[in-house]
C-alpha cells in the first residue's frame, strides 16, 4: 500500500542530504522517488537506500542526470511534492564555473517545467546553500534571507570552491524567478555546513572540513575561521517541514550554531581530551575569510525548532567515521 501520505521525490538521492532525507522521508510515512546518476562504467551500489526500513515497499530508485533534464521526468510524475537536492559538486574546480553553473541552472529548470507539467505537485523544496548568502561587501554580522552573495565579489575572492558557491547562488535566483514568473510553489532551504553522521559511502565534504582538526587536515585549516553549521537530521526535519508548512514562501537559513576556528580548537579539546587536538596557539598562523553569521529567524517563526547542538553534530560525525573507517 502507497504512504498514507503520498509520493515524492527526491533529487541526486545518493548524496549526503538527500539520502538521510529519503532515510527521514520513509519513517515519515511518505513514498519516495529519488533520482540517482547512472554510471557508465560500473552500476552503483544503492544498498544502503534500497535497504533502509520501510524502502522494499515505498521507494523506487530512477535514473536521472542533470546534463539530460527531461531525465527526471519520470521521477516527478505523480508525485505531490519535489525535493530538488541534486548539484554538480566540484569543490576542486576541475571544470569551469561557467559549465558547472550551465549545468545546474538548465537541469534545475528542466526539473522545475516536469513539476508543472505533472499536474500533482504541490510543492517543490529546494536545497540551497548559505554560500548563496554570505559572500558579498554590505557588511554586518549576520545575514538573513534578504542577503545574496555577489557573483563577482566571489570571483575576486578567487576562494575555495568557487564554482560551487557561484553555481548554487545563480541557481537558487533562476529557481525563485521561475517559480514567481510561471506561479510555482518553491521554497528553498539554505543549510549552512551540514554536520553529523551519513548513510551514503562516501566521505561528505563537509563533514570532512569540520573535522579537519580532529582528522589534522592542516590544508582545510582556513575554512574554519568562522562557519556556521547545522545537524544533518535538523536539515532534513526542516525540508519536510517547510514542504508540510502551508504558509512557507521563498528562502530559509537553517542553521543552529557558529564556530571560530578558536572556539573550535577549545569546544574539541575540551570534548576529546584523547585527540591530539591542535591548540589555539599553534593555529595563530592560520589565514583565511572570516564568513559572516547567519540568521534562522525565519524559519525559526513558523514554529521549526532544532533538535540537535555542537555535541550531537561532532559526537555523531565522529562515531559515524569510525564505524566507516574514516577515523
Amino acid at each position: 500500500m502507497e504512504g498514507d501520505k503520498g509520493r515524492v521525490c527526491v533529487t541526486g538521492g545518493t548524496g549526503f542530504i538527500a539520502s538521510w532525507l529519503v532515510m527521514k522521508l520513509l519513517q515519515h510515512g511518505y513514498s519516495v522517488n529519488a533520482t540517482i546518476r547512472s554510471h557508465p562504467q560500473s552500476k552503483k551500489d544503492v544498498s544502503y537506500l534500497t535497504n533502509l526500513p520501510g524502502a522494499s515497499e515505498k521507494l523506487r530508485i530512477y535514473h536521472a542526470d542533470l546534463s539530460d533534464p527531461s531525465s527526471f521526468e519520470a521521477a516527478i510524475e505523480g508525485c505531490i511534492g519535489v525535493f530538488h537536492v541534486a548539484h554538480p559538486i566540484d569543490f576542486e574546480d576541475t571544470e569551469p564555473e561557467e559549465t558547472v553553473t550551465k549545468r545546474s541552472v538548465e537541469g534545475t529548470l528542466g526539473i522545475l517545467k516536469a513539476c508543472l507539467n505533472s499536474k500533482t505537485v504541490k510543492r517543490v523544496v529546494y536545497t540551497s546553500s548559505t554560500a548563496a548568502v554570505e559572500y558579498n561587501d554590505k557588511g554586518g554580522d549576520i545575514k538573513d534571507e534578504s542577503s545574496w552573495s555577489d557573483v563577482d565579489f566571489l570571483k575576486a575572492l578567487n576562494y575555495w570552491g568557487q564554482s560551487y558557491m557561484i553555481s548554487k547562488t545563480i541557481t537558487e535566483r533562476a529557481a525563485l524567478d521561475f517559480a514567481q514568473e510561471h506561479g510555482l510553489d518553491l521554497v528553498t532551504v539554505i543549510p549552512s555546513f551540514v554536520v553529523g553522521p551519513f548513510i551514503c559511502p562516501r566521505f561528505p565534504g563537509s563533514v570532512n572540513t569540520s573535522l579537519a582538526l580532529v582528522l589534522g587536515d592542516q590544508q582545510q585549516y582556513h575554512i574554519l575561521m568562522s562557519i556556521p553549521m547545522v545537524h544533518v537530521d535538523d536539515v532534513c526535519s526542516a525540508h519536510i517541514f517547510l514542504l508540510e508548512y502551508p504558509d512557507a514562501k521563498g528562502r530559509y537559513i537553517c542553521s543552529s550554531d557558529r564556530l571560530t576556528l578558536n572556539e573550535m580548537s577549545e569546544f574539541l579539546s575540551a570534548k576529546y581530551p584523547q585527540l591530539p587536538i591542535p591548540t589555539i596557539d599553534s593555529l595563530k598562523e592560520i589565514q583565511g575569510y572570516r564568513t559572516p553569521g547567519v540568521s534562522s529567524k525565519k524559519l525559526l517563526d513558523t514554529g521549526f525548532k532544532y533538535k540537535y547542538g555542537l555535541d550531537e553534530m561532532f559526537d555523531d560525525a565522529i562515531q559515524c567515521c569510525k564505524e566507516k573507517g574514516f577515523l
